[in-house]
């Protein structure tokens, strides 16, 4: 009972402080049924009377980071959902500042002995106070002696004491509204409220795992080390483990002070174009793309490269999802409309009994007012949502792995305007995007394509006598089913006894019931 009630009552919770804050002042009431509306009208008069002049990223904002980092975070998974929450609410929810007051030195200290198993005085050199606090973890600035005796700065990431057992204890209750929802409010049901907080439940649960976000440095150093102009900060593994992330300090300027980089006489409009055009290769080339690109993330040294940092969040797309990709974005680039539209079909994002060339028109009259603009013009943001849109009328079901994807995209335009607020988002990414098909697309890439063939060709010659031996068990066993017929052990007939059981008396009640009640009917009838 008491696993049932707690959720329930931080639930209760969670709702006078976002009444308090003014978040369900923020709520449309005409488009909204009657108990819902009464409902909110009685929650607006616990507001305070200062939350009225907010705007409705600050009361979301303050609200969420009232409530604690379990939140927080779910505003900023939300927010790459609009499918879920809807556009508007996706919009604010995008504006989400994930910061916190830090937690205190000494527990910090004690954090990195415990997850070490050292005293810190043997791990660093010097260790200071936090630069940096967010919902799950904050960032020290370090000294770390190498065994030739030299020192070099780093940064430690240190999680936030008790953190995991708040999320745990929160999410019980984001299951309870989900199954909540489901249950009693139908058209939710297409959303899957649940599965949407198991998938919130993995991404916190990852990204909780310091290791992991490890391991995407790792790997993205890896795939970026031949890229001009862009790096990762090298991983100390030594120093890292589940709550402790140990990195190479990054000397750079923030990407969002531009006047600093400015007066450092780099060139804005080459870190604009560098900006988005990383990001394009790590996507299509690598399949493999830092997925939360804003300017708190985004360091530039002074040679002017990019440094990424903060790889909680990460994204991934297939080699089919990436050449649907390419194709959509070089359609754009190219005015090939028809293409873009049979994209959409081919990859099934359309329904097949839709009609393509009046889908083609639909994807022109996005397309052809972005040609002879410049991103102060022409949105990225926009033309992302108008191209939703048009999907949305063609029965375009929700690509919940496009999403994250799509978000990102719209962050890095961001970026890259703020740098240069006349670049050409399609002329700045076509070398990418060219080249890469060009090289997956082309007569290059059908020769590598005929290489992947023949090399999958080989590895099922090779498993071949594996495939053989496992038909001839299976073979075997059909052959004993002819002769002795089905067999179970012991614990398969044992649980299909007891639910035989269950179901007959369950039977034999229904039976009562429907006696009793056949003999009420005659009584009252007879009488």
């Amino acid at each position: 009972m008491g696993f049932a009630v707690m959720p329930l009552i931080r639930l209760v919770r969670a709702g006078y402080i976002m009444a308090r804050e003014g978040v369900f002042g923020l709520a449309q009431l005409p488009d909204l049924p009657a108990g819902p509306r009464i409902a909110i009208a009685c929650a607006r008069m616990l507001e305070r009377r200062s939350v009225r002049d907010k705007s409705a990223q600050s009361r979301l904002s303050d609200a969420l980071n009232r409530l604690g980092p379990s939140y927080v975070k779910l505003g900023q998974f939300l927010a790459t959902r609009e499918d879920v929450v809807g556009k508007d609410a996706a919009r604010e929810l995008s504006s989400l500042q994930d910061s916190l007051p830090p937690f205190s030195h000494e527990a910090a200290r004690k954090a990195v002995a415990e997850q070490l198993q050292r005293p810190v005085e043997e791990i660093f050199v010097e260790f200071g106070q936090a630069v940096a606090a967010a919902s799950i973890a904050q960032v020290h600035p370090a000294v770390v002696r190498s065994r030739d005796g030299t020192e070099r700065k780093v940064a430690v990431k240190v999680l936030r004491p008790g953190v995991a057992r708040r999320f745990q204890r929160d999410l019980e209750s984001f299951y309870l509204v989900a199954r909540i929802a489901e249950r009693f409010h139908p058209p939710s049901r297409r959303l899957r409220p649940v599965a949407v907080v198991d998938t919130l439940a993995k991404s916190v649960a990852m990204e909780m795992d310091f290791r992991l976000e490890a391991a995407g440095l790792s790997e993205m150093a890896e795939n970026t080390a031949g890229d001009p102009g862009f790096r990762v900060p090298e991983v100390d593994w030594l120093r890292t483990s589940k709550g402790i992330l140990t990195m190479e300090w990054i000397d750079g300027r923030k990407m969002s002070d531009v006047g600093g980089l400015r007066s450092d006489g780099l060139d804005l409009e080459a870190l604009g174009a560098n900006v988005i055009q990383s990001f394009l290769r790590h996507t299509l080339r690598d399949g493999f793309f830092h997925a939360d690109m804003h300017q708190g993330n985004l360091f530039v040294e002074a040679d002017g490269t990019l440094v990424a940092v903060d790889f909680g969040i990460t994204g991934r797309l297939s080699p089919r999802e990436r050449r649907f990709l390419a194709e959509i974005l070089f359609g754009f680039i190219t005015r090939n409309y028809r293409r873009v539209a049979e994209v959409h079909f081919e990859a099934g994002y359309v329904p097949a009994d839709q009609d393509v060339d009046m889908f083609a028109q639909a994807i022109r009259a996005i397309g052809e007012p972005i040609h002879g603009h410049d991103a102060s013009e022409i949105s990225m943001a926009r033309l992302l949502t108008q191209l939703f849109e048009v999907t949305e009328l063609f029965e375009m079901s929700t690509q919940t792995q496009l999403i994250m994807l799509q978000k990102t995209m719209v962050v890095v335009e961001g970026v890259a305007r703020t740098l240069n607020p006349h670049l050409d988002m399609w002329k700045t990414a076509e070398p990418v995007v060219g080249t890469w098909i060009r090289d997956n697309l082309g007569p290059v890439g059908k020769i590598k394509d005929a290489g992947n063939l023949v090399g999958s060709m080989l590895r099922i010659a090779n498993d071949l006598p594996i495939f053989a031996d496992r038909i001839g068990r299976m073979s075997y066993e059909l052959e004993s089913m002819t002769q002795n017929g089905l067999r179970f052990d012991k614990a398969t007939a044992e649980a299909i006894g007891k639910a035989e059981a269950r179901h007959t008396r369950s039977g034999r009640v229904a039976l009562w019931v429907i006696a009793l009640s056949l003999a009420a009917i005659a009584v009252k009838q007879f009488l």
